[in-house]
């Protein structure tokens, strides 16, 4: 039994207290002790420990894209890191023994962390709908149904092809190769549910959908502004920045609708002195609290303020930049003017006090950061939030400078790296002109599906193939059920996988479940042991390559399953699959002449820490029509909710990396022993007659005014501004309606759910 069950059951009860500790610290080596004791790991653990995030042979942590540091830190790691690694190396197997003694019905009432707690996959697996099992199935075998499935496909857009954050630079260009070749664009990927707003954000604004920053300037901020990030579960490395930050006397202003731990302060664990002193360094100087949804009011009521300021203070925004690299300025300025102070208060829930501290932290700083996460993101006005970001940082010329800049946070490995080796359902014609060119195949030119528009083709019977390239798609995505129902009527569904999850038993007609070496693991091809190279969230390429020895003789590389399924698709294919998965060189060759920046690849990726891919508007060379930096100046949305319901937001425990959970606790939270939990304000929670931990139905309302629910989950007072509420995905994931989604990013709307909360209807 899991300490989910145990809880459900009353074995275990939950418990919630305040966390009063410093994020990391003492904290962090306790739990991540206790975790390689439980894994067994002690031994293997340590060594992956001295060896993730090293410049020189190491393997890049599969967790968050936090860059590695560049000064030789040898312990460049974090709680979560350390446990994703060693869920990664685990001892356990899951073999034909294992599918042998279960069925998929029975498999499917088991939780998830059980499912992954049997450890890795060993061989190819089938689905056999006669017996309900997995059957073992040949590589050969594997490879040849994937490509009957797409070779007899009437069109090739009736194949679908998701990845997740961590394949690797090389796998993702063999991958939107596959599908292009095959003739289809349908590239959904992980950002289409994360941070598809900032790129498009920030590629109307600044003419690149990526930050411009780099940790150096990290380092060399007078202040630093994180909006909508739990940096210390999320991107725990970060914490080190904002320590050293806070030392220097950078002004740091969080604001979250939670005030997290990351917050408050921390110990770093790899400051020995500083941990056995109990030590702990602030990470803020400010903390402020909006209503879920309220941070773009709250921006334009800084950006309001800095304006009225420069009436009297010529300093108070960069004229010279303005006026040379700009576009849409006057238009800004007077959108800032008609908003009243009354409407930013309203709409943001923080009062105008509270801005103009903020503003007068901004205003003073001679260098400015604005760092952000899924909390501005997964909103209908998600691309406008972003913007409003850029609007800030332009007023005052924070951009194309040290210490400077804006900086999104990412929050998988290489889910960067996907979009830039081509994971992209809207491919820009310059780049499809390049593969056309080197590749020699003409790529389809129309737009294909994304990870909403997938789901919905899949239970339309628009879709009948659907591969997954890691992650867990039945459970990241909304709509849980409508989600299993679209997996369910694929004709045939194939995972490319580590671990055993839910994604294998939402499968279609046919299902192929194929193991993969992991990110530890060493790859061996006939042209020696291969390398991969991962992007990380400042744009900085290096290489990555595995210390230990895979978990089974039969895992295949990512390169190598999509090399096979792309051969047996597409048998009349001049690509050269196989001589590319015998030396990942031969990839990054073809790949230095398709990708921009990418120039001379082999190379540069074996410098001491790789290379950063140039950017053009980190030097004020802006890629819009107009050459310039751009303006925007939308409305302010109304984010209340006028009839008495909630804002809902889905969020992320502390032990907890994606949809992999490895226990029921959120130290920082200080939750223990449960997950099917609501957070929601003391106020909120007198008015509807609810007291800690009592039980209570939560029913979202679609825009379509469908409805969906939770029965039971309990209720835990939280400082959350009122209005507001939070609980964890991927249990609430199924709250959130398939058609809820940004018409601007088209991101489902996974932080702003709205729902009535009650309390739970007695049994009958």
């Amino acid at each position: 039994m899991t300490a989910h069950e145990e809880a459900r059951s009353g074995r275990k009860a939950p418990k919630s207290s305040p966390y009063r500790h410093p994020a990391a610290g003492w904290g962090a080596a306790k739990s991540v002790a206790e975790f390689l004791v439980r894994e067994r790991s002690l031994v293997s653990g340590t060594r992956a420990i001295q060896r993730m995030n090293h410049e020189n042979g190491g393997f890049d942590c599969p967790g968050c894209a936090w860059p590695d540091d560049r000064k030789g830190l040898h312990l460049d790691i974090c709680e979560n890191g350390i446990k994703h690694v060693t869920w990664e190396m685990t001892r356990k197997r899951v073999g034909r023994d294992f599918f042998a003694a279960h069925t998929v019905t029975e498999l499917m009432e088991w939780s998830d962390f059980d499912l992954e707690n049997q450890g890795r996959l060993t061989e190819p697996m089938v689905y056999d709908q006669a017996s309900d099992r997995y059957l073992p199935i040949t590589w050969d075998d594997a490879f040849a149904m994937v490509g009957r499935a797409l070779r007899s496909l009437d069109d090739p857009d009736q194949a679908s092809f998701y990845t997740s954050g961590r394949l690797s630079n090389e796998g993702t260009f063999l991958y939107q190769l596959l599908a292009r070749e095959l003739g289809t664009n349908n590239l959904p990927d992980c950002s289409n549910m994360c941070h598809e707003a900032s790129g498009r954000a920030l590629q109307a604004s600044i003419g690149t959908g990526k930050g411009t920053v780099d940790v150096n300037d990290w380092q060399a901020a007078d202040a630093l502004f994180v909006f909508g990030v739990n940096a210390a579960s999320n991107a725990p490395r970060m914490l080190t920045a904002l320590a050293e930050a806070y030392r220097r006397g950078t002004q740091i202003v969080h604001i979250n609708p939670m005030v997290e731990a990351a917050a408050r302060d921390t110990i770093v664990p790899h400051e020995f002195v500083e941990m056995a002193r109990f030590h702990a360094t602030p990470t803020s100087t400010l903390n402020l609290q909006p209503r879920i949804g309220g941070d773009m009011a709250l921006l334009r009521g800084m950006a309001k303020a800095l304006l009225e300021a420069s009436r009297t203070d010529p300093d108070a925004v960069d004229r010279e930049f303005l006026g040379r690299y700009t576009h849409g300025y006057a238009a800004c300025r007077q959108v800032c003017e008609d908003t009243s102070w009354e409407t930013i208060e309203h709409q943001s829930g923080v009062a105008k006090r509270d801005i103009l501290k903020a503003a007068d932290i901004y205003r003073a700083a001679d260098r400015t950061i604005i760092s952000w996460c899924l909390g501005l993101t997964q909103h209908e006005h998600g691309v406008d939030t972003v913007r409003e970001i850029v609007n800030l940082l332009l007023l005052r010329g924070n951009i194309g400078r040290e210490g400077a800049g804006p900086s999104p946070v990412r929050g998988h490995s290489n889910v960067q790296g996907n979009r830039t080796c081509g994971i992209d359902h809207r491919p820009a014609p310059a780049f499809l002109d390049r593969l056309q060119e080197v590749c020699g195949f003409a790529p389809p030119r129309a737009h294909g599906l994304d990870t909403v528009r997938t789901i919905e083709a899949m239970n339309s019977g628009r879709v009948k193939v659907f591969v997954g390239m890691g992650g867990n798609f039945a459970l990241a995505a909304p709509d849980t059920a409508y989600t299993y129902s679209g997996l369910r009527n694929c004709d045939l569904t194939v995972q490319v996988s580590t671990k055993l999850n839910r994604s294998h038993l939402v499968h279609g007609r046919q299902a192929l479940i194929l193991p993969c070496l992991g990110r530890t693991e060493k790859d061996h091809q006939r042209g020696g042991l291969q390398s991969v190279s991962v992007e990380d969230a400042m744009s900085m390429v290096h290489l990555s390559k595995g210390m230990k020895r895979p978990a089974s003789t039969e895992l295949k590389s990512e390169p190598a399953i999509i090399a096979g399924m792309a051969r047996a698709a597409l048998p009349d294919s001049a690509t050269p699959w196989e001589a590319y998965v015998d030396d990942y060189d031969r990839i990054r060759d073809t790949m230095a002449q398709v990708l921009e920046g990418f120039d001379d690849f082999n190379r540069r990726v074996r410098r001491p820490l790789g290379f950063r891919i140039h950017q053009p508007a980190r030097e004020r060379v802006f890629l819009t029509p107009s050459g310039r930096a751009e303006f925007s100046h939308a409305g302010l949305p109304d984010v209340l909710n006028a009839d008495g319901t909630l804002t809902l937001a889905t969020i992320r425990s502390h032990d907890q990396w994606n949809t992999t959970v490895y226990s029921d606790n959120d130290r920082y939270r200080g939750i223990k022993n449960l997950r099917t939990l609501v957070f929601m304000n003391d106020e909120d929670m007198r008015e509807r007659g609810i007291g800690t931990f009592d039980p209570v139905d939560i029913v979202s309302t679609a825009k379509d005014g469908s409805k969906r629910r939770l029965d039971g989950f309990l209720a835990v007072p939280y400082d959350i501004p009122p209005g507001c509420a939070a609980g964890y995905m991927p249990e609430m994931n199924v709250l959130c309606a398939i058609g809820d989604y940004s018409t601007q990013s088209d991101q489902p709307l996974m932080k702003h759910v709205k729902v009535t909360v009650t309390p739970a209807t007695p049994a009958p």
